[in-house]
Parts: structure tokens; C-alpha cells; sequence
């Protein structure tokens, strides 16, 4: 049987099933996540290799191997930093040029463009011969519009978890990637080179696998392409009842089409409530520092005392946790709404957060190493942490800002987001080494204290999204006690002019 979505106005049905094309599809498009992930949690591991760090990075080779260097500051080094984050500073520029094809041209082929860039950057930096090579490569590593495709094939009672299979592939991909720095950093000379060069499988599936895949109906109707448009909604929705739905698409686009500028429109007073969460999910999930920790997991794990195989395994660990933890979230988003996940992460964080620090304040100097049993519950205090997150504002930090735009704004609005998530991606990974090196466990205070921030934000700002229609998400903001201000006076400036 179709399972039936009431609309929030009550009034309309929208009927739908979980087809086996959109699971097809939910899987292919979601592959990105594997390539974004495997990049996350192989940079992290690569710059922790001797190898790598002997021809690439020699003054830090040498201070890792000195005995009596500052146990925060062995890895502080900006060159070795931006080989991590110089992709995301790309991405920011790119995630624009991507919202622009997406409309002109169609999800799909922003998402074969998106796997292209990736194998060309996969390739400068698999056979990098000095450090330009390895930042062009990092450079090339683009990202495409996913989490925008996945929300516009899901059916609205499982838009959450189809559009969390993209977090779900990024938790794999970096649990694939510390398995692979493991097993490759005894492979000498050119281990590094191989774990690098292994990118290229999830860029290929995804390459190929967009072939398979066929536009979405929101963005077939974008382009007046309406007969093409109905005959992928039904397809995907496995109905031939998907006349309300079809209508409200139309609609949509309709409205979107006499909006010149996206980009200015999205500056208008009514578009407020939709670009400050968007653009403070991102900010807050990077600050939470859970990117820290998995960029550099293995290097955090080495300045406890850890070993290289050690530290490496340690990463293992916490991304099966991760894995594991962002099921949770595919099976609660839908159920228990993301406003509850989001704050039970948020208790979960903060507690974590400062137990690590408290250790490390109290046992970890300059040049000592931490005791072994210490060593091994900081280890668990960071699986408990990234377990939080990998539920909650890991994959509701992609979900929210892909759910909350009208179609007028909703590929310039997801761009912002991107962009912003790409920025403050770049400022954490560019810094944490330096700020570890400045501020030592205090760090770790300092994102507890985001934290805090990130809470007192849901209660008050985040409204819940759960079962809404992507394309009547309007109403939510009419009805929330500080949100309703901006669209009752677009509504006063439009009374005003006729």
C-alpha cells in the first residue's frame, strides 16, 4: 500500500512508496558522500605517514621524532594544514558555479561534473611530486549538489533518511579510509600515495553511476520540461495518483520563474528565516570540532602517546562509531523529529567535550605522555562524542538547509550553504593544529563552549521540519513566535503596493 502524506495545511494528499528506482537512485547519488568522506578521514591519516611527511613536510618529520618536543605543537605547520582544507576553500567558489548548473542544466550533470573534477584531483595528488602538485590536486576536489538531488526524489515522510544516506556515505567513507591508512602506512615508500590514489573508486561509481539516474521532477518542471516531469514523479513515486503533488510542483516552479535574481531574492526580508539557519547550521557543525578530530584523528591520537599504529587503529574505532551512529539517525530523523536529536547531541557534546579536556589539562604536559588507561577513556570519550554527532548535526546539518528554501531560492540558498559549510571547513582544518599548538586542551573548552551556543539556538530559533512538504515549508516560519515577524511584514509590503 502507498503510504499518504497530509499535507501542513491538511487539505492535500500526496501519494507515494518507497520505489525500487529511488532507492537506486537514493544509493547512487548518495555515493557522494563516500567520496567527501573518504577525503575527510584520508587527509587525517596521510599527514600522520612518515613517508609523507619526510618528502613533503621535513621540519615537521623532525619534530615528530624528537623526544622532548611540545606534544601540541609536533604538527603545527600552515603548509601541512592547507594541504587539508585548500578543498574546501575550492568548494566555496565551486558550490556557486554548481547552484547555476543545477538550474540550467539539471541535477545529474552537476553531479557528473562534481565526480570528473574528483578524478583529476585524485590524480595530482596520487603522483604529486611536490607540495603544488598536492595542493592543485586538493584544489580539484569539487563537490557536487547531492544532498539537493536526494531531497527532491524523497517522498516528504522519508525526505530525512533518504537524504541522510549522504551522511551515511560520508561515515563510510571515512571508516573506509582509516582502514586503508592502516594497512598502507607499512607499505614504504608509497603507501601514501595509494590511500590517496583509492579516492578514485567511490569518484568512478558515482561518475557512472549518474548515467543510471534520471533528473528529478522538480527540476524537469524548473526547465518547462512538464510531460517528462509528470512521467518521473510518477516513476519515482510509484503511483499514478501525484496530481496535488504535481500542482504544488508546478506551482512552485511557476513562482520561481518570475524571480530574475535567486540570489537577490534571496536577500529579501521573507527569505531571512531560511538563510540564517542555514547558513548557522554550518557554522555550528564545524564548530562543534567534529572535523577537527576526524582530519586529524590520528595526529590527536599521536600527541597523547599513542603509536602510529595505534593512533591509526584508534581512528578504525571511532569510525565505526560513526557508521554505526549515523543509522540512528536514519532510523529516529523521521520519528523523533530533528529538534530532539539535535539537542540530546548537544548535552552528549558538551559533556564529552570537557571530560577530554579536563584530562588532557591535568595529565598531558608538554613533553610527557599520558597514561596508558587515561589514554584509552579519552579514546572513548571521542566515540561517544562522535557518536552524537554522526546522529544529529552531522547529517541534520546537510538535511535542514536542503529542506527549508522554496524553489524560488532553494539552489542559490543550498549553494549558501554549502559555501558557508566549505568556509568554516577551511578555517578549522587550516587551524586546529595551530590552535592546538596555542591553546592545548583548552581547546577542547573552546568548542564545549560552542556548544552551549549551538543548544540555546534550537530551543529558540530551529522549528521542526519533520513530515512538512519540502514545498510548503513557507508556513512554518509564519507560524513561529520570531520568525513570523519577517514574513508578516513581506506580506504588509505586498499589500502596500497593490
Amino acid at each position: 500500500m502507498p503510504a499518504v502524506v497530509v499535507s501542513s495545511g491538511g487539505d492535500k494528499q500526496f501519494e507515494g512508496k518507497i520505489t525500487v528506482y529511488v532507492v537506486i537512485c537514493g544509493i547512487i547519488a548518495a555515493t557522494g558522500g563516500l567520496m567527501f568522506g573518504y577525503d575527510i578521514g584520508i587527509s587525517g591519516g596521510v599527514t600522520s605517514m612518515d613517508d609523507f611527511l619526510e618528502r613533503f613536510f621535513p621540519k615537521v618529520f623532525e619534530r615528530k621524532h624528537m623526544a622532548k618536543e611540545n606534544n601540541y605543537c609536533k604538527f603545527d605547520n600552515q603548509n601541512l594544514q592547507l594541504f587539508t582544507s585548500s578543498l574546501y576553500l575550492a568548494a566555496l567558489v565551486s558550490s556557486f558555479i554548481a547552484s547555476k548548473v543545477c538550474t540550467k542544466c539539471g541535477r545529474k550533470i552537476t553531479m557528473q561534473a562534481a565526480s570528473i573534477f574528483f578524478l583529476l584531483g585524485v590524480i595530482f595528488d596520487a603522483f604529486a611530486l611536490n607540495i603544488a602538485m598536492l595542493i592543485i590536486g586538493r584544489i580539484l576536489l569539487g563537490v557536487g549538489a547531492v544532498p539537493l538531488f536526494l531531497s527532491e526524489i524523497a517522498p516528504v515522510h522519508l525526505r530525512g533518511a533518504l537524504n541522510i544516506l549522504f551522511q551515511l556515505d560520508v561515515t563510510i567513507g571515512i571508516f573506509v579510509a582509516n582502514i586503508v591508512n592502516y594497512f598502507v602506512a607499512n607499505i614504504h615508500p608509497w603507501g601514501w600515495r595509494l590511500a590517496l590514489g583509492l579516492a578514485g573508486v567511490p569518484a568512478i561509481m558515482l561518475c557512472f553511476g549518474s548515467f543510471i539516474i534520471a533528473e528529478t521532477p522538480t527540476s524537469l518542471i524548473e526547465r518547462e520540461m512538464l510531460t517528462e516531469g509528470l512521467a518521473m514523479l510518477k516513476k519515482i513515486r510509484g503511483v499514478d495518483n501525484v496530481q496535488a503533488e504535481y500542482e504544488e510542483l508546478l506551482h512552485a516552479s511557476e513562482m520561481a520563474r518570475q524571480v530574475e535574481n535567486p540570489f537577490k531574492n534571496l536577500m529579501k526580508r521573507s527569505s531571512r528565516p531560511q538563510l540564517v539557519i542555514a547558513i548557522s547550521m554550518q557554522i555550528f557543525q564545524q564548530f562543534t570540532g567534529i572535523n577537527a578530530i576526524m582530519f586529524y584523528a590520528p595526529v590527536l591520537f599521536q600527541t597523547m602517546g599513542f603509536k602510529n599504529d595505534a593512533s591509526l587503529l584508534s581512528a578504525v574505532i571511532t569510525g565505526i562509531v560513526n557508521v554505526l551512529s549515523t543509522i540512528v539517525s536514519v532510523v529516529l530523523v523521521d520519528k523523533a523529529g530533528r529538534r530532539f536529536l539535535l539537542l540530546e547531541a548537544c548535552v552528549q557534546m558538551f559533556i564529552t567535550q570537557v571530560a577530554i579536556g579536563g584530562i588532557l589539562l591535568v595529565n598531558l604536559k608538554s613533553t610527557n605522555e599520558i597514561d596508558h588507561t587515561l589514554a584509552t577513556w579519552v579514546v572513548v570519550l571521542v566515540c561517544l562524542y562522535v557518536a552524537s554527532f554522526a546522529w544529529s548535526w552531522g547529517p541534520l546539518g546537510w538535511l535542514i538547509p536542503s529542506e527549508i528554501f522554496p524553489l524560488s531560492t532553494r539552489t542559490a540558498g543550498f549553494a549558501f550553504a554549502v559555501s558557508s559549510n566549505m568556509f568554516f571547513t577551511f578555517v578549522i582544518a587550516q587551524a586546529f593544529l595551530s590552535m592546538m599548538c596555542h591553546m592545548r586542551a583548552g581547546i577542547f573548552f573552546f568548542f564545549g563552549a560552542w556548544i552551549v551556543v549551538m543548544g540555546l539556538f534550537v530551543i529558540f530559533l530551529l522549528p521542526e521540519t519533520k513530515n512538512i512538504p519540502i514545498d510548503e515549508m513557507t508556513e512554518v516560519w509564519k507560524q513561529h513566535w520570531f520568525w513570523k515577524r519577517f514574513m508578516d511584514e513581506d506580506t504588509k509590503d505586498e499589500k502596500a503596493k497593490n
